[in-house]
């Protein structure tokens, strides 16, 4: 290797790491725990062709950035749907699990998730958690990270809130967990003055039955 090579890899390097870097920052920020499976493919994707491109010297660089930027257009443009697509959203993020409700560990959701219990126990020791009796809510994310609700004596009631409208869209699946239907929230949201579902951006409902609605583009 003489050292016009080694000029050469040294400054694809430096021109791999600077494209990389651009193309992240268009991407948005995400921690790396909550990457969607997307997100990671794009960024084992854009690992492989840097290695390529700085290992492959003789190589025209743009045959190298051409695709980076492709892969920057595809995980924009997931992004987007994502973002106005609820199902697609489940179907590309997945749908967090309630693993443990009121103090009962739900071992039907962990076997759907491939959850076993030395994840449970490991994830509550990492919350510093030292009873399952001592949790009221557990709730594995789409990330993996496991979100634990410890119960509160001073407000036995408050227990955990899923969402029952977001995007406009109802969340049956959460609906149900609430043991309540479409009917009765449509009939709830006439009685508050919410003719349209598509109006509501987000909406929960609490243990005490506070609600909390938010309209699309409310200021």
């Amino acid at each position: 290797m003489d050292a016009n090579e080694i000029f050469i890899i040294i400054a694809r390097t430096f021109g791999t790491y600077f494209v990389i870097l651009i193309i992240f920052r268009f991407m948005g920020k995400r921690e790396i725990g909550e990457l969607s499976v997307l997100d990671l493919v794009v960024f084992i994707m854009l690992a492989e062709i840097g290695v390529f491109s700085i290992e492959e010297p003789k190589d025209e660089f743009i045959h190298a950035v051409i695709p980076m930027v492709v892969l920057l257009f595809i995980q924009r443009g997931t992004a987007w749907v994502s973002l106005k697509n609820q199902r697609f959203r489940d179907l590309v993020d997945g749908k967090p699990s309630v693993i443990i409700r009121k103090g009962k560990i739900d071992e039907n959701e962990m076997r759907r998730q491939r959850y076993n219990f030395d994840d449970l126990m490991m994830q509550l020791r990492e919350n510093g958690t030292r009873n399952v009796g001592d949790v009221d809510y557990a709730v594995l994310e789409p990330s993996g990270k496991l979100s634990i609700f410890e119960k509160d004596p001073q407000m036995p009631h408050e227990g955990f809130v899923l969402p029952l409208i977001v995007d406009g869209e109802i969340l049956h699946d959460n609906l149900k967990q609430n043991h309540k239907n479409e009917d009765w929230l449509r009939e709830r949201l006439k009685e508050k003055g919410y003719e349209e579902i598509r109006d509501i951006s987000f909406l929960t409902i609490d243990q005490q039955n506070k609600w909390y609605i938010d309209k699309n583009n409310e200021q």
